[in-house]
């Protein structure tokens, strides 16, 4: 199984599948589907019949219970498969290199350098084999290293009808990376009473709790003329804009805090006529993260108060919410991948993700679903990478997890 896991990952990788943020389609880019039906065929080779594209190009699929199990409740495993709009995701070039401890050069023709300096989790793997790109690209592990476990997973169920196990439900979903990832999702079709989403980070990681999250979205309006004859007439949004960023508080934001401490983070995009500032807004803390968003609204009627010449609107929409609260209701699901973890050699690393994932909003609308690891570092930028041995034990657990849904009679 841990050499198929890392052959399908490097095949996944080289899918394009980027989601589109400004795109008002579902998937937010057609290319999200060409991973999505070769994920079915894949799927149906196995011998897993029913799997098939939903509405927004969600994929579903599942594996019967094994005679003995028909009665245990239903097992889900959720990733998603777009990557990140924030680094390219275009022509992806994996490499696999033995981490000697130093800068890792990634590409000589370009010298881009991985430094370790900047990424000095990196050192525990020192002697590992470690995938790379060749530093003009993202690498995809998040979250085809996720898509990757499953479908190992999934080959290695089908291929050995001895293993108990409950009825396992399988959903990969698009748009994850720009919070749509469940705008599709059915519940009812999906089919399971409880799921794991495998979308984390190093191995052994285990995550029951994330983000609120909201974005908001600051516009200044502004006043175009030209620059020779703008005396007393032009309003440059650009420059209100900036006074706006002004007025945030330098220490919230995500370069000065950490674990459970939330931020507030602008985006800026604009010319003179108009700027939209959009922001995202996280917290652990629900109190705390209405304060921010508060906080904005109050910056934002300050502006037209200071500035009413450049006009300043907010929005604000909430994306996802903390899955704590959800799963402390439905303990066993939480114990279940414990176990799981314990039966994989591993000793769960259980802490807050600073981020969030479909778990979170499934967690909300009724299906617990904790977020396990699958061993990827450095997401959305060009140093992303994945241990290979961290990408096998995704897969190791992933297998674990569907062989303790025969124990489970009841999540009561």
């Amino acid at each position: 199984m841990s050499e198929g896991v890392l052959n399908r990952f490097l095949k996944y990788v080289r899918y394009d599948t980027q989601s589109v943020r400004e795109s008002d389609t579902e998937p937010s880019s057609a290319k999200e589907l060409v991973l999505a039906e070769e994920l079915v065929r894949e799927l149906k080779d196995l011998g897993i019949t029913d799997a098939r594209i939903g509405k927004g190009g969600v994929v579903y699929a599942t594996i019967p219970a094994t005679k003995g199990c028909e009665e245990c409740p239903a097992m889900g495993f959720i990733a998603h498969m777009d990557t990140s709009p924030d680094a390219s995701g275009t022509d992806v070039k994996p490499q696999i290199l033995r981490f000697t401890g130093d800068d890792v050069l990634l590409n000589a023709e370009k010298n881009i350098v991985f430094p370790v300096k900047n990424f000095p989790e990196i050192a525990k793997y020192k002697g590992e084999d470690i995938v790379f790109t060749d530093g003009t690209t993202l690498l995809g592990a998040d979250d085809k290293a996720g898509v990757a476990a499953v479908m190992a997973m999934a080959e290695y169920i089908t291929n050995h009808p001895e293993i108990p196990h409950a009825k396992l439900c399988i959903g990969f979903t698009p748009d994850e990376e720009i919070a749509k990832g469940t705008v599709n999702f059915d519940i009812a079709e999906f089919g399971a009473a409880y799921a794991y989403t495998f979308d984390g980070g190093e191995a052994g990681t285990l995550e029951t709790e994330n983000f609120n999250a909201a974005t908001a979205v600051v516009t200044v309006e502004g006043v175009g003329v030209h620059p020779g004859l703008a005396k007393n007439k032009m309003v440059n949004s650009l420059r209100y804009a900036a006074k706006f960023m002004e007025m945030l508080p330098a220490d919230v934001s995500p370069e000065c805090t950490e674990v459970r401490e939330g931020f507030i983070h602008p985006m800026l995009q604009g010319n003179v006529v108009k700027t939209v500032i959009r922001i995202l807004v996280r917290d652990h803390d629900k109190a705390l993260f209405e304060e921010k968003k508060e906080l904005l609204k109050t910056l934002v009627a300050k502006m037209n108060s200071l500035c009413p010449q450049a006009p300043t609107t907010i929005t604000i929409k909430d994306s996802y919410q903390n899955m704590k609260p959800y799963l402390d209701k439905a303990p066993k699901v939480v114990e279940l991948v414990r176990l799981a973890y314990e039966k994989a050699g591993l000793t769960p690393i259980e802490e807050p993700i600073r981020g969030g994932t479909d778990g979170a909003r499934l967690s909300s609308l009724g299906l617990p679903c904790p977020n396990v690891f699958t061993g990827g570092m450095n997401f959305h930028g060009i140093y992303e990478c994945i241990p290979v041995k961290s990408l096998e034990k995704a897969a190791d657990v992933a297998v674990k997890i569907a062989e303790v849904s025969a124990i489970v009679k009841s999540l009561a």
